[in-house]
């Protein structure tokens, strides 16, 4: 690979494996890479754009990891999504060890694909429509019980999410210049979930092994749940004093849901994710994003017993040890 503007050169004749971080947002880095580093794991980072490669040529050694997000879009990353198909495909050829690989990047760009994938393996998931461009919008939201949402079926940090509790003012946002257009065309028209009590509950995955649980407060109404400390602080909330993730030491590795979800990662071949799911008012159980470009938030790290950044590290260091481990004589 020719590097990307502000990536370290990559030198194919060096034979050092390192754990290759394909990503498309630097904020978001730095408590992992200061994980890897204490941890002695090298490690390489690739900006997903502006980069190029021979298709016959090997690809540097080591292993790659894909941190592709599908807002990226919105960081001025356009063909983000398209530098990680190619990349992670031309290393996959190449016999590369790839983590969170080419199948993994169609389900972090694609609602329709999450849903689609969670229901065959049961999963009790939102009623949805996916509507392409809008002809068919007002239409279709008519088929909705209300009040229902709108969101955007590649984003990530709440893109497109709107709740609608009358179809005037869904008629009116459709036509007026408020309507958020989604980056692939495809709007998705949801059921409104009412939550038992005002949090949900995000499931980190490292290694496809559960390493804790996170309980998002939802009181304030925001549908931007980003834990990267790195996300914008809400409109109207204190920087000080706002805190809406906490550990949930009630959901464990044993909890049915769980076990469900470790079976669905390792299924489709997802090795590092947060998962995120609502316990609603009428007793459902139900997961509605799968985020395999999982941020762990600071305060949760230092609440924890156990640090998701540094599992996270020294399983990396792991399968890169093993992927290049001498071959028995």
């Amino acid at each position: 690979m020719s590097p990307a503007p502000d990536t370290a050169p990559v030198d194919h004749a060096d034979p050092t494996p390192v754990v290759h971080i394909l990503h498309d947002n630097a904020e978001w880095l730095p408590p992992l890479v200061a994980a890897l580093d204490a941890a002695g794991v090298p490690h390489r980072e690739h900006l997903l754009d502006g980069t190029s490669f021979d298709l016959a040529a090997a690809p540097p050694e080591g292993v790659f990891w894909s941190r592709l997000s599908g807002s990226a879009h919105t960081r001025g990353r356009a063909t983000a999504k398209e530098v990680a198909r190619a990349t992670l495909r031309w290393a996959e050829r190449h016999g590369r060890r790839t983590i969170n690989g080419s199948s993994v990047v169609e389900l972090e760009v694609s609602k329709v694909a999450q849903y689609l994938a969670l229901a065959s393996a049961g999963f009790d998931v939102p009623a949805t429509t996916a509507v392409f461009g809008t002809a068919d919008l007002k239409a279709r939201a008519r088929e909705q019980a209300l009040p229902f949402i709108t969101k955007h079926n590649q984003g990530g940090k709440g893109l497109g999410v709107r709740r609608f509790d009358d179809l005037d003012s869904f008629d009116a946002y459709v036509d007026g210049p408020d309507f958020e257009v989604p980056v692939d065309g495809i709007t998705l028209l949801q059921e409104f979930l009412q939550a038992e009590e005002p949090f949900n509950t995000r499931v980190e995955f490292v290694g496809g092994r559960f390493v804790y649980a996170v309980r998002v407060d939802t009181s304030a109404g925001s549908f931007e749940l980003c834990p990267a400390d790195a996300c914008v602080v809400p409109d109207g909330a204190d920087p000080a004093t706002f805190a809406p993730f906490a550990v949930r030491p009630s959901v464990t590795a044993e909890h049915p849901l769980v076990k469900r979800l470790e079976a669905f990662v390792a299924e489709q071949g997802i090795e590092v994710a947060g998962i995120e799911f609502i316990e609603t008012a009428d007793g459902r159980f139900v997961p509605y994003d799968v985020n395999t470009n999982t941020n762990y938030n600071p305060d949760v790290e230092r609440e924890s017993s156990v640090s998701a950044a540094a599992t996270l590290a020294a399983w990396l260091g792991d399968v890169l040890a093993a992927e290049y481990a001498p071959t028995p004589a």
